[in-house]
Parts: C-alpha cells; structure tokens; sequence
C-alpha cells in the first residue's frame, strides 16, 4: 500500500525535531454547494530542525514516532512567489 503525501504549510517549528504541519483542502458543501476550505494539522518529523515557520512542505505518512507524530518531512516545496523573485 502506498504512503500518503500531503502538501501543507508549516505552521510551527517549536518543538525539537517537530513541525506542525497545516494541510487545507477545498470541498463542496454536500447542502449549499459552496467550496469551503477545511483543514487539519498533522505533527511531522522534522530530523535536523532544518524547516521553519512559513514554509511549505511535502509530508509523507509513516510508521507511529511518537504519541503524535507519524507523518516526516520529505523536502521543502518551492513556491512560484519565490520562483519568479529569482528570475528577476
């Protein structure tokens, strides 16, 4: 069975080797219609505190590392922002 990979943006880097993850996704509501943003944060494993606050990540699921964590950083995702800075 493959591992899920999700992209989310890092919204806390505090805890050692720890970086929470928010991931948002946009579904149809099942009465009105209307696409609506959910989201959920997922603890992820961050091996050399290399991921700050701010940044966009791609996590991929793994085995249970802690109570919380089962999810690990895989890399850092450039962001087209930050793409088209460079170019200039």
């Amino acid at each position: 069975m493959p591992k899920r990979i999700l992209t989310g943006t890092v919204v806390s880097d505090k805890g050692d080797k720890t970086v929470v993850v928010k991931v948002e996704r946009k579904v149809k509501h099942p009465l009105y219609g209307k696409i609506i943003r959910r989201s959920k944060k997922y603890h992820a494993h961050d091996e050399d505190n290399a991921i700050k606050a701010g940044e966009t990540v791609r996590i991929e699921e793994t085995k249970p590392i802690s109570k919380l964590k089962t999810w690990k950083v895989l890399d850092k995702v450039e962001t087209s922002i930050k793409a088209k800075a460079s170019e200039v």
